[in-house]
């Protein structure tokens, strides 16, 4: 019995950060699904360093 995860990061985040890191013509053409395992765990990087950075300002 497969269950498909809820995303932890919203639509608008997960979009702005395809488009700072270079891959959002892909998620344009082909959804999220046909973005690259690398593309997906840059992303997740990017989102930590920005949580980190929100943290240290609080």
């Amino acid at each position: 019995m497969s269950r498909r995860r809820r995303s932890m990061m919203s639509d608008e985040l997960k979009t702005e950060l395809a488009k700072e890191l270079g891959f959002y013509d892909t998620v344009e053409r082909e959804g999220w699904g046909g973005i690259r395992a690398k593309d997906a765990g840059n992303m997740v990087k990017r989102a930590i360093q920005l949580a980190e950075q929100a943290a240290r300002k609080s």
